[in-house]
């Protein structure tokens, strides 16, 4: 087969399959899901530093092979108040080898006001990330918080939700679950 024709071959199957993710996405888009607009085509991140609560420089990459999801938030936002612990919910329930909840501070948010935060909200199962510079928040065009993405293992961004909603519930679980297991190889024979 001449490698026009292959190259066009993979590129429709990636097509199809793509279009078969973003149904399976809406399928699921129950209860606070229904807020989640699918990114079609998946759209890759851009690689920005960003801090963890010790200053070390984190890249998001270092999480590729992983469905994530990404929230941002600021300590003076009252709706990330309310969510944040729905997400260290989920993070308890569902973390694992295949699947984080990733969350990032976008703007001035000291460490210890980040600090003071996470436990009046009772965050226990979270990492810290900072985007203090506003540099990841800005390349992804995110103007108000929360926002949250949801990364296919490769990295790429497939869903965006913008505002708050209770990622522990289980229509979120049941549509997380289902990327997880999208991108688990079958047995083999």
């Amino acid at each position: 087969m001449p490698l026009f024709r292959r190259l066009a071959l993979v590129a429709a199957l990636a097509f199809t399959a793509q279009g078969a993710f973003a149904a399976d996405i809406e399928a699921l888009r129950l209860g606070d899901m229904k807020k989640l607009a699918v990114t079609a085509p998946p759209t890759a991140m851009p690689e920005v530093v960003l801090l963890d609560e010790k200053g070390a420089k984190r890249r998001l990459d270092e999480w590729r092979g992983k469905v994530l999801v990404v929230n941002f938030w600021a300590t003076w936002c009252a709706s990330c108040r309310t969510e944040m612990p729905s997400l260290d919910r989920l993070q308890g329930a569902m973390g694992s080898d295949a699947f984080e909840v990733l969350t990032v501070a976008t703007g001035r948010n000291s460490m210890p006001a980040i600090e003071k935060f996470f436990a009046e909200a009772g965050v226990t199962h979270l990492q810290i990330l900072r985007d203090e510079r506003q540099t990841m928040s800005r390349e992804l065009g995110i103007l108000g918080l929360p926002v949250t993405l949801i990364l296919n293992r490769e990295g790429q961004e497939v869903a965006r939700m913008i505002g708050d909603a209770a990622w522990d519930g289980a229509e979120a679980r049941a549509l997380l679950a289902a990327l997880v297991a999208e991108g688990t190889p079958g047995p083999t024979n």
